[in-house]
């Protein structure tokens, strides 16, 4: 991505950019964006769903990171595949949207369940500008994002946490605990898993 126009600060990326008068991207980033939206609403979207090798050339065709065996189904909302890094046998499910204006890091065997929401994304409300902030997000390994789940820029769900369904993650979530609500609290400890398994 063209960084002419943005700036880091503290592991973010903030568009110096007036969000009312000018585009928050590059020239360059938007037409990339176009023309994967139309790979993604055709020949991505389309496609059969035991197809996932296809689906992982594709995002790998768009500079996507991806390891072994990835199950990332055809109705999977990705905003920018070459902000998309994924470990070995990784799960993103249908209608899952990974609003990923920054990078999203999913680890190996993490579960991203229908309709949760990866969101990359802000703005600075405080400024009349509006500016783009923009933060990563990782799920680490064994880690699952339940049904309907909302997980907030630049937060880190620990190896093997689970976020409950219609769960919002606002903050980093502990490794190996499960969190239900709004905003997402540790109700109970969960089992972990041998890497070995």
């Amino acid at each position: 991505m063209n960084t002419s126009n943005c700036r880091l600060f503290r592991g973010e990326r903030m568009s110096t950019s007036d969000t009312y008068t000018g585009p928050s991207f590059s020239f360059r980033n938007r037409l990339a964006r176009a023309v994967w939206n139309l790979v993604q609403a055709t020949l991505f979207r389309w496609s059969p769903r035991p197809l996932h090798t296809w689906r992982a050339f594709l995002l790998r065709l768009f500079g996507a990171r991806l390891g072994s065996r990835c199950h990332i189904y055809p109705g999977v909302m990705i905003w920018a595949p070459w902000n998309l890094t994924c470990g070995d046998e990784v799960g993103v499910a249908d209608r899952a949207i990974l609003y990923n204006q920054a990078p999203i890091h999913l680890g190996t065997r993490a579960v991203i369940s229908q309709g949760a929401h990866l969101c990359t994304g802000t703005h600075d409300y405080n400024s009349p500008a509006f500016p783009l902030i923009a933060k990563s997000i990782t799920v680490e390994a064994y880690a699952w994002v339940a049904a309907e789940a909302f997980v907030h820029p630049g937060v880190t769900i620990g190896e093997g946490a689970v976020l409950g369904a219609r769960s919002v993650a606002p903050r980093d979530l502990n490794a190996w605990a499960v969190y239900a609500g709004s905003p997402a609290a540790c109700i109970k400890e969960r089992q972990r898993h041998s890497s070995e398994a």
